[in-house]
């Protein structure tokens, strides 16, 4: 009996085996690879204390910080990029709006790719939070390729001693490869 099952079962695999659909299969066909690949950008953590300066009792409208992208560079990742997104996310308990810049810059200076978040006003109690999108396909995308680094402007609306909380920011980037 136990004979008669192997038999049975020896000679159903032979059946699947030689019945399994490799007629459509296309040996020349090319795979293609379409991986995604996440990255954090950029962070921070502002206190409202550095858009306020005590030593000469004046508003500091905007706080500047430039960021090297020295992995945009590479001909591999640029040839093999379809898209690009960039995710922004604003934590806000300052009771002031801000206008966020982002400038891209190649080497030499020259904006290659700019984009800016607006972020509302929150409050100690109730930090707001605020979240900004971009994609980038064809040409931005090619335009975001010449930058070696990214230059953030944060602007707050109007300053002064009594301002209090802070802005947090989180980003990263998610790109769409092909191969």
């Amino acid at each position: 009996m136990k004979k008669n099952i192997t038999w049975l079962f020896a000679a159903a695999l032979l059946i699947l085996l030689f019945s399994a659909c490799i007629k459509d299969t296309d040996f020349n066909e090319t795979i293609q690879l379409t991986p995604v690949v996440e990255l954090n950008l950029i962070h921070f953590n502002l206190d409202a204390g550095e858009f306020y300066d005590e030593a000469t009792a004046t508003p500091i409208l905007t706080v500047r910080d430039t960021t090297e992208l020295r992995f945009l560079e590479e001909s591999t990742i640029q040839e093999s990029v379809t898209k690009a997104e960039f995710y922004y996310k604003f934590t806000n308990s300052i009771s002031r709006d801000f206008l966020i810049d982002f400038q891209f810059l190649n080497e030499a200076n020259d904006t290659t790719y700019t984009t800016q978040a607006l972020v509302s006003q929150g409050s100690i109690a109730s930090p707001v939070l605020s979240e900004h999108f971009d994609t980038l396909e064809g040409d931005p995308l090619l335009q975001l390729f010449e930058a070696s680094k990214l230059v953030l402007h944060v602007t707050i609306s109007s300053s002064d001693e009594n301002v209090v909380g802070n802005l947090n920011m989180q980003s990263k980037t998610t790109y769409y490869l092909e191969f």
